[in-house]
């Protein structure tokens, strides 16, 4: 028997195992049986015959066990494992008989010849097509078959190829937006791409399919394919209602496209409108191309989409030039462009003033003969907009203007630019009414310095604007530098004859870094010629300084940035050689030439007792020093080479150049190099702090204090601070540890306050701070319980009732103050987990609850003189540590158990007499604890135990005994209570900012607190009114009570503090809280305040239809009540009514 008549057999319902044993067959690769090779081999009657067959076996195993019953009878058959139950029909033989015909019907598809019947085929394929439809993702070998089968037979181009075409397409569009790398399956829908035209856009049936194809705008792998882009370009050409669709969502996606993907989307557009003709290409152009200029004129320039919408406009402006082009940007131009540039609106004016000049000229093609009167009516256009009212119109026609003017300057005649370029340098250069204007006028100045043909002009009309150096706007000063360094790059004109060198350097000494770098740029080949010799590099740098010495250590601040840190270490030796020679050669400097041109030659100077020169020379080697210090650390041997260049002769510096200025610059570079390297120096550096008077100040001490520690020796700092320390407490309170060495030292009298000065600069800068904290636990600690030790001296102070502003007294305030600081620096540079130091300022929040809050006594009259002096101090030492505690809060040291310490103090504090007095130091405690917390876990804040809970209801409790002391203070005595609430204004206004980030318990509380003090005064307020006439609606902060004037004028400075305001006054009103006519009275005069602000008018809307249902009640209750009554009733519906604008 044959292999065919095998098959046909094997196709028999009664033998499944054996058709389905020719398939493994044709699977195995290591087997000769071929499917197709059979399959082609047979006669027309036998592949009938065979696909008859194959149609009843498929039709029976699927109505036996349809698809969507495959994966339940799975989980079944999986569930019956062990209970070893026989099931009639296994899914997995149904899916072998489904894979089987369907590579049957395949090969069949194949070898399918012209003329030949195949309906049992189709039948099968049909069969199969349902299949597919209704099967799920899980079975992805047999729907990769399935989906073959469906393509093939739509290329094969058989009876209802459209069906299946429709299908292989939509799977491969979900296939492709499912897969990671679909370049593949991108390729295969580009081969099904005709299959789009067989849709009926109309039919809700493809709805679908068509919610695919918008999809690809979404897929950026579609976008950037080469196949995908000319399967989208093809869409354009499917449905002409379709592509209005398209467009819409490629609008839709365009904010969140990059701009290379932006690229892209502007090449699909381009591609369809060139192969688009007929009614598609008017659709395009109308739909698509002249709404994206549409939008290109009408966006506001904020929007986020405008500056995309310009780049796709561009796009087509880039392809002039071709006729095709010119002509479409003509025809769609014409009906939008000419009036958007006479717009009213300045910023639509704008928008169209850069599209006019992008696009010029905006002519006709097929009209060659009126192009001379077309274009200049557009050069008429754009002198017009360079007159322009509006300074942003103004400034794209400059940009406009000079892009057209570099583009096309050969054809123009010179009358024409003239006016053009006279009109921008003369005019707009110097617009006195924007600076936007002037920094356009130099930025674009450089789009024409481009163009070669325009130098000989510019370089006469350049120099009138000499002056735009010293404008008051620094964006205008750097663009006209931009535009100098831009003239001497193309060789315009030489910079020095735009603008004087003078002018230059004296704008370099004085102005910001930016401006500075630039001059720097521009100067540096003349001050600093790489390409000649280091002695003329020297020269140039006395000459420099001649000219003007504060702009010679700016330029070589910034010299590093323009040459190799090889050149900066020669001109340093250089400088070296050159003040060797003054320290040998007793002469005065020579007159320098001060010429500023570039290239210009110095002869060699000697300089002699100049020290003007000298100083600055000095200070100019250590601006190189630093810009190079890095390097020089890198490479060793560069770094000992310079140190010992320089160091063999710092010693007869410091002799010979003993002037003021001199000796600044010496101590820094002495403080590059080794103390070996300078041991004269190096050796009474020490002696020299230890003789400093007292009172000193931080530029006598600084560098010296900076050597030390740049040599290691800030032990040595710390050991004789902790010596003056120690010195001057008591006896009693001297509890200095055992010396470590036995040295010889000078019989220096002990100077706390220099101590105190020293460590405050050591702990302020960086780099000495570092070194501090470097050393070892021992002699900070030591030093720390020193600072710990002046409490003594600081309560002493305070029983002797001692002028709180003598010397001693601030020396002892100051150390205490220090100690918390230095502690905190320690707690930080902590490497374990104790909080030594933490605890440290805990206790010292205890000493001050103990002994300096029974001082915060508020003295009577007999009393004044005996106890201001010690309340006095008080407040400043509760002050100086406040202090302290918000910069720990600040840095993010403090746990919850410091916190609950400092509030609990902050507590203490406003229960004492004179507590009021810290008041302002009290409130950025407050500041830091709330934003010390998150307002998210909820769940967590409703247990009244947690002990965030706890401690934010502390900062509520305490900010409101702070409003109630504030009250207080202005009823007993307004001045001081006026001064008062002016020093808290700025710590409560920010403690505001933070309290409103909550929404909930405990910290909308706050506002509860404002709400009711600022009713509580006005209300009373209202109560003393004897007179009908005396009530009046307050229009302004004055109007108010004292301390609700204060409060609101705090509040209103914030949107967001203002909006939980009203959302406080609206819940107390829903509560009912308020309940008389005089409190109801007292919140619409807090709302006609805020009304005047002009703003939250919905807010006050809100609250104000509350007011008004409660007032409703009190109608019948102010006629009764008598005149005054009736009179604020009458009043309050007045302002209600203005209020809602009724």
């Amino acid at each position: 028997m044959s292999k065919r008549e095998v098959i046909l057999a094997a196709a028999c319902k009664e033998n499944a195992e054996d058709f389905l044993h020719f398939i493994q067959l044709h699977n195995d690769k290591t087997d000769p049986f071929d499917v197709e090779e059979v399959v082609q081999e047979m006669s027309r009657d036998q592949r009938e015959t065979l696909w008859g067959k194959l149609s009843l076996r498929l039709q029976d195993v699927l109505s036996k066990l349809p698809p969507e019953r495959w994966d339940e009878k799975d989980t079944k058959d999986e569930g019956q494992q062990d209970m070893e139950v026989d099931t009639p029909l296994d899914s997995k033989h149904v899916r072998a008989v489904v894979e089987g015909v369907t590579l049957v019907a395949a090969v069949s598809v194949h070898v399918l010849r012209d003329g030949e019947e195949y309906t049992a085929l189709l039948g099968i394929v049909n069969v199969l097509h349902d299949v597919l439809v209704l099967l799920p993702i899980s079975e992805a070998p047999l729907l990769s078959a399935l989906h073959a089968l469906c393509e093939c037979w739509w290329k094969k181009g058989l009876e209802e190829k459209e069906k299946f075409g429709r299908t292989a397409l939509a799977f491969s569009l979900r296939k492709c937006f499912g897969l990671k790398r679909p370049n593949v399956e991108i390729q295969r829908i580009w081969n099904l791409h005709e299959v789009v035209l067989t849709l009926d856009y109309t039919s809700d049936d493809n709805k679908e399919i068509t919610d695919l194809l918008l999809q690809c705008f979404y897929r950026s792998d579609m976008i950037r394919n080469d196949d995908g882009k000319r399967f989208l370009v093809f869409l354009f050409s499917w449905n002409i209602n379709f592509i209005w669709v398209l467009h819409g969502t490629i609008k839709n996606q365009l904010e969140f496209f990059s701009k290379k993907m932006l690229v892209h989307i502007m090449e699909i557009y381009f591609r369809a409108w060139k192969k688009a003709s007929g009614d598609f290409l008017n659709k395009i152009e109308s739909a698509c191309i002249q709404d994206f200029m549409q939008n290109a004129i009408l966006l506001h320039r904020a929007s986020p989409v405008y500056s995309k919408v310009r780049q796709i406009v561009s796009y087509f402006h880039l392809r002039k030039g071709c006729h095709q082009v010119d002509k479409m940007l003509y025809t769609l131009y014409k009906p939008i462009l000419w009036k958007a540039l006479n717009a009213p609106n300045s910023e639509v004016r704008a928008n169209a003033t850069l599209i006019f000049t992008e696009a010029f000229p905006i002519h006709d093609p097929d009209d060659a003969k009126n192009l001379d009167t077309v274009v200049q009516k557009q050069l008429d256009a754009a002198m017009s907009l360079l007159n322009d009212p509006h300074p942003i119109v103004r400034s794209n026609a400059v940009l406009g203007v000079c892009k057209i003017l570099g583009k096309c300057w050969e054809l123009f005649p010179p009358i024409i630019i003239t006016d053009f370029l006279k009109k921008i340098v003369l005019e707009l250069a110097t617009d006195t009414s924007s600076a936007d204007v002037r920094c356009s006028v130099f930025k674009c100045l450089t789009i024409v310095l481009d163009n070669a043909l325009s130098h000989p002009l510019l370089e006469k009309l350049l120099p009138n604007i000499k002056y735009s150096l010293h404008d008051n706007s620094e964006k205008v000063r750097t663009a006209f530098l931009d535009m100098l360094l831009k003239v001497k790059a193309v060789r315009a004109a030489k910079f020095w004859d735009v603008c004087h060198m003078d002018h230059l350097l004296a704008r370099l000494a004085t102005d910001t870094q930016s401006v500075s770098k630039r001059i720097v740029n521009l100067l540096f080949k003349s001050f600093f010629p790489v390409n000649e010799s280091e002695k003329e590099w020297c020269c140039r740098c006395i000459t420099l300084i001649q000219m003007n010495p504060m702009a010679a250590r700016r330029f070589y601040q910034f010299a590093f940035n323009h040459t190799a840190p090889t050149n900066i270490i020669k001109l340093m030796l250089a400088i070296r050689r050159v003040l060797n020679k003054c320290v040998m050669v007793d002469g005065e400097v020579s007159d320098m030439n001060d010429s500023n041109k570039e290239n210009s030659t110095i002869e060699s100077a000697v300089l002699g007792k100049d020290m003007t020169v000298v100083a600055s020379l000095l200070e100019i080697v250590v601006i190189l020093w630093r810009s190079v210090e890095k390097t020089l650390k890198q490479n060793k041997e560069a770094q000992k080479f310079t140190c010992a260049k320089f160091g063999s002769v710092m010693g007869k510096y410091f002799c010979a150049f003993e002037d003021a200025r001199c000796t600044p610059p010496l101590i820094q570079m002495a403080s590059f190099m080794p103390p070996a390297a300078v041991p004269t120096f190096s050796c009474g550096v020490l002696s020299k702090l230890r003789r400093m008077e007292s009172g000193a100040v931080p530029t006598q001490y600084s560098q010296l204090l900076d050597c030390l520690c740049s040599w290691g020796q800030a032990a040595e700092i710390v050991e004789l601070i902790s010596d003056w320390l120690s010195k001057s407490l008591p006896k009693e309170a001297d509890k200095a540890g055992p010396s470590r060495k036995v040295r010889i030292q000078e019989t220096v009298e002990a100077k706390p306050g220099l101590a105190l000065a020293y460590l405050d600069y050591l702990l302020t800068h960086n780099q000495t701070r570092e070194k501090v904290l470097g050393l070892g636990q021992r002699p900070l600690k030591h030093l720390h319980s020193l600072l710990g030790d002046w409490k003594l001296v600081l309560f002493a102070h305070l029983k002797s009732s001692e002028d709180p502003s003598s010397a001693s007294v601030q020396t002892a305030l100051r150390a205490f103050t220090c100690h918390g600081r230095f502690g905190a620096h320690l707690e930080h540079n902590s490497t374990d987990n104790e909080r030594d130091f933490l605890l440290s300022l805990e206790l010292d929040a205890s000493w001050i609850s103990e002994r300096v809050l029974p001082f915060m006594i508020k003295p009577n009259e007999n009393e004044c003189e005996v106890l201001e002096a010690p309340l006095s101090l008080a407040v400043q030492i509760i002050e100086g540590f406040l202090l302290v505690c918000r910069d720990v809060l600040i840095v993010g040291l403090s746990d919850e158990t410091f916190r609950g310490q400092i509030l609990h103090l902050c507590s203490l504090i406003l229960l004492s007499d004179g507590g009021y007095r810290c008041i302002p130091g009290i409130l950025p405690i407050l500041k830091e604890v709330a934003d010390s917390y998150v307002p998210e876990d909820n769940e967590a804040l409703d247990d009244p135990e947690n002990q965030t809970t706890v401690i934010l209801g502390v900062v509520a409790n305490i900010f409101q005994k702070m409003i109630e002391l504030l009250a207080r203070r202005l009823r007993k005595d307004p001045e001081e209570g006026q001064q008062l609430c002016q020093l808290a204004a700025a710590g409560l206004s920010d403690f505001l900012q933070a309290a409103q980030s909550w929404d909930r318990a405990p910290l909308n509380g706050v506002f509860s607190t404002l709400f009711a003090v600022i009713v509580v005064e006005k209300s009373n307020k209202l109560n003393k009114i004897s007179h009908p006439e005396e009530v009046i609606v307050p229009e302004t902060l004055e109007d108010m009570p004292p301390l609700p004037s204060v409060l609101l004028s705090i509040i209103l400075k914030s949107p967001s503090v203002t909006k939980s305001f009203l959302a406080e006054i609206g819940s107390s009103l829903d509560s009912e809280v308020i309940e008389s006519l005089t409190e109801l009275a007292a919140v619409l005069h807090i709302l006609a305040v805020i009304k005047r602000t002009g703003k939250f008018k919905s807010g006050l809307k809100s609250v104000a239809e509350c007011v008004q249902r409660q007032l409703n009640r009190h109608a019948i209750v102010a006629v009764d009540g008598g005149d005054i009554q009736r009179v604020i009733y009458e009043s309050s519906v007045k302002t209600i009514n203005n209020i809602l604008d009724l």
